[in-house]
């Protein structure tokens, strides 16, 4: 069970909140003291979970950043939730190369690869839920 120390939401609505989250994302992984490399790729992850909530939705969502502990460990939970058109076919969205605006198709794959923990709930209609973690020792 892991426990919550911080917790940032980020509403995605508008091109610009991708970088806003992109930011606040890195300076909350700096802050918790991860290091370089491991800040970059919260930051990335956090990115592209921006990004696909503001190209792919109608109404954008939500990036939540969460600070959490668990057994030795200190992570960052990433939230992304929307109410969106919902993802058909969620284990082909996850293979990489697959696109639905013509983009590289690496995204969610990506994201799944740079954090140490990632889940996707999606239902057509109703919208997308990802839950990703990365975490490491406390010092």
């Amino acid at each position: 069970m892991a426990t919550t120390i911080v917790r940032v939401i980020v509403q995605v609505t508008e091109e610009h909140h991708i970088a806003k989250a992109r930011k606040m994302a890195k300076t909350l992984a700096e802050d918790t003291g991860f290091k370089e490399v491991t800040t970059f790729y919260v930051a990335t992850s956090v990115s592209e979970l921006a990004n696909n909530l503001f190209f792919h939705t109608t109404q954008g969502g939500t990036i939540a950043l969460v600070v959490v502990r668990r057994n030795g460990e200190i992570g960052i939970e990433v939230v992304s939730e929307d109410n969106g058109p919902g993802i058909p076919d969620v284990k082909r969205a996850m293979e990489d190369g697959f696109t639905t605006n013509g983009g590289l198709g690496g995204g969610l794959p990506g994201v799944a690869r740079l954090m140490d923990e990632f889940e996707i709930t999606s239902t057509v209609g109703v919208g997308t839920r990802i839950v990703a973690r990365k975490w490491q020792p406390c010092r």
